[in-house]
């Protein structure tokens, strides 16, 4: 029987004749409805028309997340009086509830996206919405993207709402073709906030780390908002671990505190979302006479006792968890982000935005006045972003370019995107893309890059698994895949073969999950449909046996053959060739990428020659990525899946201030085999040496006072005169090395032979010989000027203008500053001592105005040195009184 009353009274029933308007008007819409309006459930209803007399429309409802799928379903079903599966299904990887009745289908996006590569009409389907929008995932994203071109090519009479809570309305309306915005009206209880931020420092995250002083006092603070506030309690947390450690912290609080995240079993979060007030029957459908709930662990819990909730954003979106009236916020969430540059993607640590920490408030005031405790303070709260990141803009894109590839649109410019990718992680994508076949030359998808899209994965593992099939079977390679694809809990450990030895004889939720995803890819390997029931679990395998044991290059084990160990290794090989790694000594490695790696101080894996590395992430101020699961391999494997980056060659090249020759073959990054080149090519070598001197500039050769005397004397030609007179920079000695520094540099063949070469003697040659200009080197630029003295004074042209240094008796009767090549020069007066008395540019103006001063300074410091009155009619000298 259909809950009218209960659909009645959902606050978004006011806005479905404006959406319903706007559907006929237009075909798309934007929906903006605040939490608790019944936006996931009653809109769905009413658009398939199963809530009057109207014609009956299929409807797919595509959902972020799988636990958010399946309450939509659930929630639908039972406002409807029936099972899931029968009017309201769910499609999410691994599980369907789907019947020939069906006519509201929740899919996650990632479901829905492989459908319409299959499909791109969506025969049959006459409405989609997308819930939730403003998480802005990536394949959400792209899922709209590809709407809006099967609408403006196959089918404009598809309807498509986008929909949610705190969206940015203006800019899916735009990219929507200016699509009408519908609001719902708030009739949200009042939320009152609590701002709590810690009383003692708190360490910003950085990567997966949050500083446990945070999770310290998000445990307080939950204690005291029980303490302060009725009624069961929501805490938000940014991963697994963290709900881990404040569960642990909150195992003496005498209420039932259970834990909510994807990796949970379905039932658990089944439950947790029916309620302590009701049971979940087997049919799916809640039972309201029930009294029991589920614990994270399975357990009935008892009846009355307020329940503590730890979730991570999945409880942000789509879900309503019964009886919560307060929220307490850690402020923090989980994002992709990619490290191009050292080829690691990982979730990392921020802080949430201004839209999700809305979304989590909203949970408080769902069924009554609430309280949200944010664990920050008001003036942090402003600093806040406004949404979170896009994913195109920060995560991994190679999934995303083979979607497009295989959508028609290779570059994607051809898209509706909210934000165009980076161009630079775009081509990063190609490249990987190029390495393992799922694209040719021009970016169209090959028939194994289809295949590869198809198969529900990142195209690194479909690559693993179809490469792998061949190579170890298709069971064993799905069974490796399968543990890839969703990392395993912290407690298998890093060793992958282990954890693949613990996730066969486990029975916890990862387990469950993981026989799925296993069956599932091993049908879409072998193309057969998948097995109605679980496989026997296998009896525990021997323990690890490191390496093939064949040695010999090329002789990778047959199909199905080799201990877990070798499987995983080849399997993880396979789909990260680049994060092959070689020991380099107390548990560090060399990956063929280039990035180091280490391994914990109590991994098995330290004693290991090579490792496929499949997970890792950089620490903080470290320049190192920390290994969180490897497999060990050989040498083979190693050679055999990173084979496109081995080369083997003679190297000459200039390394530790010397030229190096050898010839090698390298895997990457990762020296294979070395040995000391007896005879390089001369060529090599020339090219190693100027290397060199790139790198260290041209001090490397041989240079005498004259010699920088006269680079000296050229550059101020070239910069007063120009040509002919060349260039002398090491940027332009650099580039000509082939007309000044031959034939020496040609004979030269290590460091040593570039310091006998004369620099002087080869800056020679770039005197403008062949015109003439040569001949006036000594003219324009003389080396020395000599002085009424008699004295021949060095000019240094080392500065902006040229210096002459001299003894201030030496220039009397001099009544014009000495010009090079029509520049005055800058005449630094000496006193008899050597020490400078005054500086000039202009002799007569000093001998005017200038000199009495100094002659009235020094004269008493230096009375057997002549100071005429009259320094211009005076007669030079470089002699004291009594001498003359």
């Amino acid at each position: 029987m259909i809950r009218d009353d209960i659909l009645g009274s959902l606050p978004v029933h006011t806005a479905l004749p404006a959406l319903e308007r706007a559907l006929d008007g237009h075909g798309c819409a934007v929906l903006c409805a605040p939490p608790g309006t019944g936006k996931t459930t009653l809109v769905p209803l009413a658009l398939a028309g199963l809530l009057g007399d109207g014609p009956v429309r299929r409807v797919v409802v595509a959902e972020p997340r799988r636990i958010a799928a399946r309450a939509a379903a659930r929630r639908m079903a039972w406002l409807l009086g029936e099972r899931v599966g029968e009017r309201v299904g769910f499609t999410v990887r691994g599980e369907r509830a789907v019947g020939r009745a069906t006519v509201v289908e929740v899919v996650t996006t990632g479901v829905l996206l492989q459908r319409l590569q299959r499909d791109p009409e969506l025969a049959g389907v006459d409405a989609v919405i997308l819930d939730e929008c403003h998480e802005r995932h990536l394949d959400a994203d792209t899922v709209a993207a590809f709407l809006l071109d099967v609408r403006a090519a196959l089918r404009p009479e598809l309807r498509l709402v986008a929909a949610s809570a705190t969206t940015d309305a203006a800019g899916w309306a735009r990219l929507l073709g200016d699509a009408p915005v519908v609001t719902a009206r708030d009739v949200s209880y009042p939320v009152e906030v609590v701002w709590a931020p810690p009383g003692s420092p708190v360490r910003p995250p950085h990567g997966m780390r949050v500083d446990p002083v945070l999770l310290t006092h998000v445990a307080s603070v939950v204690r005291r908002a029980l303490a302060e506030r009725d009624g069961d309690l929501l805490c938000f947390l940014p991963g697994v671990g963290e709900i881990g450690r404040v569960a642990g912290q909150l195992a003496e609080l005498g209420a039932e505190v259970l834990q909510v995240h994807g990796r949970a079993p379905a039932a658990v979060q089944d439950a947790v979302l029916a309620g302590s007030s009701g049971s979940l029957g087997p049919s799916g459908v809640s039972d309201p006479a029930g009294s029991s709930g589920v614990s994270a662990a399975g357990a009935v819990s008892s009846p009355g006792r307020r329940r503590v909730v730890l979730a991570t954003a999945v409880a942000e979106s789509s879900l309503t968890v019964p009886g919560v009236r307060i929220v307490v916020d850690a402020g923090l969430a989980r994002e992709p982000r990619t490290d191009h540059a050292r080829g690691l993607s990982a979730l990392t640590t921020v802080r949430v935005s201004q839209a999700g920490a809305a979304q989590r408030a909203g949970r408080a005031g769902r069924e009554a006045p609430g309280t949200v405790y944010r664990c920050w303070s008001e003036a942090e709260d402003i600093r806040l972003t406004r949404f979170p990141s896009p994913e195109i803009k920060v995560a991994d894109l190679t999934a995303f370019a083979l979607q497009a590839a295989c959508w028609g649109d290779p570059s994607a410019e051809g898209l509706a995107l909210l934000d165009a990718p980076p161009t630079g992680a775009l081509a990063a994508a190609r490249s990987v893309l190029s390495a393992i076949g799922a694209v040719d030359e021009a970016g169209r998808p090959t028939d194994r890059g289809v295949r590869m899209s198809r198969l529900g994965l990142h195209p690194r593992l479909a690559r693993a698994l179809l490469d792998g099939a061949a190579e170890v079977g298709a069971r064993r390679a799905a069974e490796v895949v399968a543990l890839l694809s969703e990392q395993p809990p912290r407690e298998y450990g890093d060793d992958l073969a282990a954890a693949w030895r613990t996730a066969r004889r486990g029975s916890d939720g990862y387990a469950t999950r993981w026989r799925q995803e296993v069956r599932r890819l091993t049908s879409a390997t072998n193309g057969e449909r998948p097995e109605p029931k679980p496989e026997p679990r296998p009896q525990r395998d021997s323990g690890p046996t490191y390496g093939s044991g064949s040695g010999s290059s090329g002789s990778g084990p047959q199909v199905g053959s080799g201990s877990d160990d070798v499987v995983a290794g080849i399997v993880t090989a396979l789909a990260f060739p680049e994060r092959v790694a070689r020991a380099r000594g107390a548990g560090a490695f060399l990956m063929v990428s280039g990035t180091g790696a280490e391994l914990g101080q109590g991994s098995g894996l330290r004693s290991a020659e090579w490792l496929a590395v499949a997970v890792a992430d950089r620490p903080a101020h470290s320049a190192s990525a920390r290994v969180r699961l490897a497999a060990v391999v050989d040498e083979d494997t190693a050679r055999t899946a990173a084979a496109h980056l081995r080369v083997a060659g003679d190297e000459v090249r200039w390394e530790d201030g010397d030229v190096v020759a050898r010839r090698v073959e390298r895997l990457g990054a990762v020296d294979l085999a070395v040995r000391p080149l007896k005879r390089p090519e001369p060529g090599l070598v020339r090219h190693a040496l100027l290397d060199g001197l790139a790198r260290h500039g041209l001090g490397l050769l041989h240079w005498t006072r004259d010699a920088h005397g006269l680079r000296e004397r050229l550059a101020f030609l070239h910069r007063e005169l120009g040509a002919p007179w060349p260039d002398v920079s090491d940027a332009a000695l650099l580039s000509r090395t082939e007309d000044w520094l031959e034939p020496e540099l040609s004979r030269a063949r290590r460091r040593s032979d570039l310091e006998r070469i004369d620099a002087g003697q080869a800056l020679r040659r770039l005197l403008p010989w062949a015109s003439g200009d040569a001949a006036r080197l000594d003219e324009l630029a003389p080396e020395r000027i000599e002085v009424p003295s008699g004295s021949r004074i060095r000019v240094e042209y080392g500065g902006p203008q040229p210096v002459l240094a001299v003894k201030l008796q030496e220039l009397f009767g001099l009544g014009e500053t000495p010009r090079v090549a029509g520049v005055p020069v800058l005449v630094h007066l000496l006193s008899p001592a050597g020490r400078p008395a005054a500086v000039t540019a202009d002799l007569a103006s000093f001998w005017r105005d200038g000199y009495r001063s100094v002659r009235a300074e020094l004269r008493g410091r230096y009375p057997r040195h002549p100071w005429p009155e009259d320094p211009s009619a005076a007669v030079a000298t470089r002699r004291t009184n009594n001498r003359r």
